[in-house]
């Protein structure tokens, strides 16, 4: 009952993160476009982390390397590459909102949109 309670609780938190992120990013063309920059760039380096893990395990079991660093990747808990993985959301966001802030991202490439039809002049 506490894991169900548990995880209600995180997936109407994740919830509610996720429609107040959707609303922001597309009510403007450029803020969909950093959006969905920044999750498909977050999107790919953690499936290069999981996916080179993942690939360097098969290698070391299968050929039976040893040595530090084999030992090393055969030995890594995947718990805790799941919690640096959040860890990297987080981070991300923190960066990605601190970019988009302090980079005034959505005042320089506003300002070059205009309504289809309308001249520069």
């Amino acid at each position: 009952m506490l894991f169900a309670a548990g995880m209600s609780l995180l997936d109407t938190i994740d919830g509610s993160f996720m429609n107040f992120a959707y609303g922001w990013a597309f009510s403007k063309p450029v803020r969909k476009v950093y959006y969905n920059l920044t999750l498909t760039g977050l999107s790919v380096a953690v499936a290069l982390i999981i996916g080179t893990i993942e690939l360097l395990g098969l290698l070391a079991e299968k050929l039976d390397l040893h040595g530090f660093f084999w030992d090393w990747i055969a030995g890594l808990d995947l718990n805790i590459i799941g919690f640096a993985i959040v860890g990297i959301f987080f981070a991300t966001w923190v960066i990605a909102l601190a970019v988009w802030k302090f980079g005034r991202i959505e005042e320089k490439w506003s300002a070059d949109i205009r309504p289809a039809g309308q001249s520069a002049d």
